[in-house]
C-alpha cells in the first residue's frame, strides 16, 4: 500500500514538473525573510536552485524528441485558463539558467561575504531567488501577459541587487538607476505591444495568439505590436544601440551577480525575441516586415564590431567583459537575421555557450576582486603566478569566448559561419572572423596582464577559496566539455530551430 502510494505522489509530481520550475524558488524567497536567519539563507537558496534545475534537466529529456508538455494552471484549459507550455526551446533555456543559478550560489557565499554587509545577505539571497523566479517564469509561461509580469519580477529584483554593489562602489547606485530607467522604458514599450494584441486578437494565450494573428496580418495594430514588442524586447536584450544600461551595471554590481546576471538576463532577453517573432508572429509574418534586413543585421553587426573595439581599450577586466557579452550578443542577433534552421541554431547554441563562457569569466573576476581589491589592469599584474588555478580557468573561458577549437565557443562560431555560408553571405562569414580576431585583442590583453606583467610590490595576492574555485573550475570545464561533445547543444538546438521556424504548427 505504501509502495503504491509513493508511486502515484511521483506520477503526480512528475506531472506537476512546469509549475514546480517557478514555484520553488518562489516559495523560498519569501521564506528566507520570514525565517530571517543569515545561516539558513543560503542553504534554502541552493537548495531551491537545484530542485530547479533537476526539474530543468527532467523536462528537457521529456521533450527532446520535438514533443512538447503543456501545463494548464488550476485545470483551466487555455485559452481561457493560463498555459504553461515546454518545448525544446525554453527546456533548453531554462537548463542554462537554473544550471548557472545553482553552480554560482556556492561561488556566491564567500564573494558576497566580502562584498556585502552581513546585515544584506539575508533579503540579497531572497531577492536572488526572486530574480531567477522571474526568468523561469518568463521563459516557461504560454501566456504573452504572464510574460510581463515574470519580467517585471526579475527586473525589479535585479534593479536592488545591482544596486547592493553600492558598498564598494557608490556608482552601482547610478548604475542601477540608469538601468530602472531603460527597463522601465522597455517594459512599457513591451506591454503597450501585448495590449495592442489583445485589442486585436481578444487573447492572451501565445498559441491561440498565432492562430489569431494568422488570419488578420495585414492588420496595423498587429504591426504596431510587433514593433513595440520587438523595440521593448530589445531593451532588455541590449541590442546595440540600446545597451547603454548594460557595462555600469555588469561594472558595479556584486560580482557573483554579475556572473549570473551575464549568464542568464540577456539570454532569457534573447529566447522572449524569438519566442515572439516565430513562435507568435509566425515566420510568414516576419518574412513580410523589414524587421531582420533593416534593424536586426545592421545592429547586429555594429555590436559585433562596435562593442568589441569599444572593449579593445577598455582598463577594467569588468567593463571589457560586459563589452564583449554586447559583441557576444551581437552573434545571437546575428543568426536571427539569416532565417534559416541553419542560424536559428547557431542562435541557441550560442546563446548556451555564451551563457556558461561569460559566468565562468565573470566568476573569476570575482574572485580577483577578493584576493587583488579590484577589476583594474593594474590590479591583475602578475596573478597568474599568485592565483595560478583562477588565472588558468580565465585563460580557458577567454578560449571559449574567441571561439577556439576544442571549446564551446568554436562550435557557436563554426556553425555561425556555415548558416552565412548556406545563406550565400560569405561577406557576413568573413566578418564573424574579422570579429573573433577582435576578440583575440581583449582577451589577450588579460593573458599578458597575468602572466607577463611584473606583479606590483605591494600586491600579495593569494588563491581564491575552493568554495569559488570548484564552481568557477565546474564553468571552465563545462566550456571544454560541450567544445568537444556537442551532442546535448546540438540537439537541443536543432529542435527548437525546427519548432521555431514550424510557426504555431510547432505550437500544437
Amino acid at each position: 500500500m505504501a509502495t503504491e502510494q509513493l508511486h502515484h505522489t511521483a506520477l503526480t509530481l512528475v506531472d506537476h514538473l512546469p509549475i514546480l520550475e517557478v514555484l520553488v524558488p518562489f516559495v523560498a524567497a519569501p521564506l528566507i525573510v520570514v525565517l530571517g536567519s543569515r545561516k539558513l539563507a543560503w542553504p534554502i537558496a541552493f537548495v531551491a536552485s537545484a530542485i530547479s534545475f533537476v526539474i530543468a534537466c527532467l523536462l528537457l529529456l521529456q521533450v527532446l524528441d520535438g514533443s512538447y508538455i503543456s501545463y494548464h494552471i488550476s485545470g483551466w484549459a487555455p485559452p481561457l485558463g493560463i498555459e504553461y507550455r515546454v518545448d525544446a526551446a525554453n527546456a533548453f533555456v531554462l537548463f542554462l539558467v537554473s544550471g548557472i543559478s545553482t553552480v554560482i550560489l556556492p561561488y556566491a557565499r564567500a564573494s558576497l561575504e566580502a562584498e556585502i554587509p552581513r546585515r544584506s545577505t539575508t533579503l540579497l539571497y531572497a531577492l536572488y531567488l526572486l530574480c531567477l523566479t522571474g526568468l523561469l517564469g518568463v521563459v516557461i509561461t504560454g501566456d504573452a501577459f504572464n510574460v510581463f509580469v515574470f519580467l517585471e519580477i526579475s527586473s525589479l529584483s535585479t534593479y536592488v541587487l545591482i544596486a547592493q554593489g553600492s558598498h564598494r562602489d557608490k556608482r552601482a547606485l547610478t548604475a542601477a538607476y540608469d538601468y530602472l530607467v531603460m527597463g522601465t522604458i522597455g517594459a512599457t514599450f513591451f506591454v503597450i505591444g501585448i495590449g495592442f494584441l489583445y485589442m486585436a486578437t481578444g487573447t492572451l494565450n501565445m498559441a491561440d495568439l498565432a492562430e489569431r494573428i494568422a488570419v488578420q496580418s495585414d492588420s496595423r495594430t498587429i504591426r504596431a505590436a510587433f514593433a513595440f514588442i520587438v523595440v521593448g524586447v530589445g531593451l532588455k536584450v541590449a541590442i546595440y544601440p540600446l545597451h547603454l544600461w548594460l557595462p555600469n551595471a555588469y561594472t558595479f554590481a556584486p560580482s557573483a551577480i554579475t556572473a549570473f546576471l551575464a549568464g542568464t538576463a540577456t539570454k532569457v532577453a534573447i529566447y522572449v525575441l524569438l519566442r515572439f517573432m516565430f513562435s507568435v508572429f509566425q515566420p510568414g509574418f516576419v518574412a513580410q516586415v523589414p524587421t531582420l534586413e533593416v534593424i536586426i543585421l545592421p545592429f547586429a553587426l555594429l555590436a559585433m564590431f562596435g562593442a568589441s573595439l569599444t572593449a579593445i581599450f577598455q582598463r577594467d577586466l569588468k567593463r571589457m567583459l560586459a563589452y564583449s557579452s554586447i559583441a557576444q550578443i551581437g552573434y545571437m542577433l546575428l543568426g536571427i537575421a539569416f532565417f534559416s534552421q541553419a542560424g536559428l541554431m547557431a542562435t541557441m547554441i550560442q546563446l548556451f555557450n555564451h551563457g556558461i563562457t561569460k559566468a565562468a569569466l565573470f566568476m573569476g573576476v570575482g574572485a580577483f576582486v577578493l584576493r587583488a581589491g579590484g577589476s583594474f589592469y593594474h590590479h591583475l599584474n602578475g596573478l597568474g603566478k599568485s592565483m595560478p588555478w583562477t588565472s588558468a580557468a580565465m585563460v580557458i573561458a577567454g578560449m571559449s569566448l574567441i571561439g577556439i577549437p576544442g571549446t564551446a565557443g568554436f562550435i557557436s562560431k563554426w556553425l555561425l559561419v556555415q548558416a552565412a555560408l548556406d545563406a550565400g553571405w560569405w561577406p557576413i562569414a568573413i566578418l564573424i572572423v574579422a570579429s573573433s580576431l577582435l576578440a583575440v585583442i581583449y582577451v589577450w590583453r588579460m593573458i599578458e596582464t597575468l602572466y607577463l606583467t611584473e606583479s606590483t610590490a605591494e600586491l600579495q595576492a593569494r588563491q581564491a577559496p575552493m568554495s569559488m574555485l570548484i564552481p568557477l573550475w565546474i564553468m571552465a570545464l563545462a566550456c571544454i566539455y560541450f567544445g568537444l561533445d556537442s551532442d546535448l547543444t546540438l540537439s537541443a538546438s536543432r529542435t527548437a530551430a525546427e519548432g521555431l521556424l514550424a510557426g504555431s504548427t510547432g505550437m500544437e
